[in-house]
């Protein structure tokens, strides 16, 4: 039997968040492949699904500079951000840039955090001359449905007795009247989203994000109340029923508000990198795709890289392998998704600051066991074994028949 050897490998990995950026986790994977495989061709592709790193990840393949400012932070504080601006004027976007989960200080506290900043990120950009933003939404720390967004740009709210009310989560069940903002900004908006969960219900923003935003379980019932109570107003003041449209459950709710009070659309964070790095045509001649995150879990399967990745390998027919830093509860889901296998760099029990300490060595320690699995494929078929360990499946027929003869 006569099989290519293994020559290309895509590298199109997630930031490994709170640990390592995209970059560094594909510079390690590629180095590891360089190692076992010295005359590969190796591309890289930092990916990004709306989260951390989404500007990073368009100026390394577009170009373009970053714009910095000062807007107001989850707990009302001036906070220092940027933007990037793209060689066409678009603007890039991250809310986790000024509303993120890394942002937060100390213990969390949900009901009181705001998106206030990244309405003054979208009015500064078009106050200088953007007309195009592309707005990440992933990592976020907020679970107000974007109501100090809106209230940085113009929108007002008021109770059943015609009080105004701070846009604020605590005061979501309160609101019975929008006042809408005499102009809006003048932008396409283009929204990043890295799920697909509705804005209420088991599967909505309070019961899947909230914990990690500081939700206790008692809260979790009134939160959930309130986005629907919300929801309703929405739809009743502004004619926009987003209750139960995929996405609108991202952020915190601020996939409901970006339909809502801009009219934005929502788009899969990965899915719009992929198409932009023509990711569907560097499958043609490619062997293997290396892609993961973090942590892969049940969340994963809902649009997170990793899938977005492998499911374009599938259609191509080309291997897809995850590492990642941990392996959680639902992990197993991304093998429908065309995922080959998922791999974990943690090896032992420790706490956050451990893992952050030993992440680039766990990465490269695993990284070159998995290539040393790939080595050993080769060798097998160098020696006529008859079940090839991995290869491309567009060239599996092929095999399959010069098996039989």
């Amino acid at each position: 039997m006569n099989m290519k050897a293994i020559r290309q490998f895509v590298v199109a990995p997630d930031s490994f968040k709170g640990t390592m950026e995209a970059k560094k986790v594909c510079d390690i994977i590629s180095a590891s492949i360089k190692k076992h495989f010295p005359t590969s061709k190796v591309t890289c592709v930092p990916m990004a699904d709306g989260g951390e790193g989404m500007v990073d990840a368009y100026l390394n393949v577009l170009g373009g500079c970053r714009v910095p400012l000062t807007v107001t932070g989850l707990y009302g504080k001036p906070v220092e951000c940027s933007y990037g601006v793209l060689p066409d004027g678009t603007a890039v976007m991250e809310m986790a840039a000024c509303a993120g989960i890394l942002l937060l200080d100390g213990e969390a506290d949900p009901f009181h955090t705001t998106t206030y900043g990244v309405g003054e990120m979208l009015a500064h950009a078009e106050q200088h001359g953007i007309r195009r933003v592309l707005l990440g939404i992933g990592g976020s720390a907020t679970i107000d449905c974007g109501l100090g967004m809106a209230q940085a740009l113009g929108y007002r709210f008021y109770d059943k007795s015609g009080e105004r009310l701070l846009a604020a989560a605590y005061n979501m069940a309160k609101i019975e009247t929008i006042e809408r903002p005499e102009r809006l900004p003048e932008i396409e908006l283009i929204v990043a989203c890295d799920v697909d969960n509705p804005l209420c219900g088991e599967n909505g923003a309070t019961y899947t994000f909230g914990k990690q935003k500081g939700v206790s379980e008692e809260m979790m019932p009134a939160l959930d109340s309130s986005m629907e109570h919300l929801a309703g107003v929405l739809a009743r003041q502004l004619g926009a029923d987003v209750k139960d449209l995929p996405g609108a459950g991202a952020a915190g709710g601020m996939g409901a508000a970006l339909m809502a009070f801009l009219g934005a659309k929502l788009h899969p964070g990965a899915d719009l990198l992929l198409d932009v790095v023509k990711f569907d045509q560097m499958m043609k001649d490619t062997d293997i795709v290396f892609t993961g995150e973090g942590r892969i879990d049940w969340q994963s399967a809902r649009g997170k890289v990793p899938v977005s990745v492998a499911r374009r390998a599938k259609k191509a027919g080309v291997p897809c392998i995850a590492l990642c830093g941990s392996v959680g509860e639902g992990a197993e889901r991304v093998y429908d998704h065309g995922v080959t296998a998922v791999f974990s760099s943690v090896g032992e029990a420790c706490d956050f600051e451990q893992i952050k300490k030993n992440c680039a060595r766990n990465l490269r320690i695993l990284s070159d066991a998995v290539m040393r699995v790939l080595l050993t494929g080769e060798m097998v078929e160098k020696w006529n074994c008859r079940t090839p360990v991995v290869i491309n499946r567009k060239r599996s027929h092929e095999l399959q028949e010069n098996n039989r003869q």
